[in-house]
């Protein structure tokens, strides 16, 4: 392999290389720390993504998907076209657009499962920096708190988790494109061995907002948690056992409006 580039990098994260590339890839990676911790990066990412939707990617294709309905749905397309395309015209007179004709039921994760999502992605980006793992420093906590609560509009603490052995690093300010505001805030914390925990916090998503869930990500377990104010998507290389002790002591100090908790 003449040259390794970002292209060479990523097929090498998906597996797609033949086994001497792979092996020309190993040599490289292990003269270049920089391209080993971005191959590194890639791995997590898509071991999360693939953790969060691969039961919607095992489940069996709806009925409405099935060969047989869609060549159905095109013969039947075929002998309205123009009974649509005269009805388009009118549509589009009257300022409606033909989007309408079109729709159709699209399946989407719920919130909760968006918001875990983002939240991994963030935590798997800002664990492996060093001089910019958070925006604030935790020793300007009373500051981060003002700042990130009035982003947020809301009450933000910032919950102490020296107890359960992690150390506050500091926090960021994050675009949530999924929740009201569109704003969120990220929490760092280290524990002794170097491993790190964040706190991805949001604005309540809504009133359908599923108020708990726990997804096994690999290396990484994630605990989301959610009620009429905020939500919060815990995410750490612990078991869950630990991660929902470690829940207990965040959610209760996190916002002091919040008068119950479930983990």
């Amino acid at each position: 392999m003449s040259e390794i580039t970002r292209d060479t990098l990523m097929a090498y994260a998906d597996g797609a290389l033949t086994p001497a590339e792979r092996a020309d890839v190993d040599a490289y990676l292990a003269d270049h720390a920089d391209a080993a911790a971005e191959v590194a990066l890639m791995q997590r990412q898509a071991n999360a993504i693939r953790t969060l939707y691969g039961p919607v990617a095992a489940e069996p294709v709806p009925p409405r998907l099935s060969v047989e309905k869609l060549l159905q749905s095109r013969e039947k397309r075929r002998s309205q076209i123009w009974t649509r395309a005269a009805a388009a015209v009118v549509l589009v007179g009257l300022g409606l657009g033909s989007g309408w004709l079109l729709r159709g039921q699209v399946d989407t994760p719920d919130i909760a499962d968006r918001l875990i999502a983002d939240a991994v992605s963030a935590h798997t980006v800002y664990v492996l920096e060093n001089r910019h793992a958070v925006e604030v420093n935790g020793d300007d906590s009373e500051h981060l708190s003002s700042w990130l609560s009035n982003r947020l509009q809301t009450t933000l603490a910032m919950p102490d988790l020296s107890a359960s052995g992690l150390a506050f690093l500091g926090g960021r300010l994050l675009p949530a494109p999924n929740v009201p505001g569109g704003r969120a805030a990220q929490l760092m914390y280290e524990d002794t061995t170097g491993a790190r925990l964040t706190l991805y916090v949001t604005p309540s998503p809504g009133p359908n907002t599923p108020t708990y869930e726990l997804a096994n990500l690999g290396l990484d377990t994630a605990l989301f948690w959610a009620d009429a104010a905020i939500s919060c998507t815990i995410t750490a290389p612990y078991p869950a056992e630990k991660l929902q002790a470690i829940a207990r002591t965040v959610f209760s100090q996190l916002n002091p409006t919040l008068t119950d908790y479930r983990t």
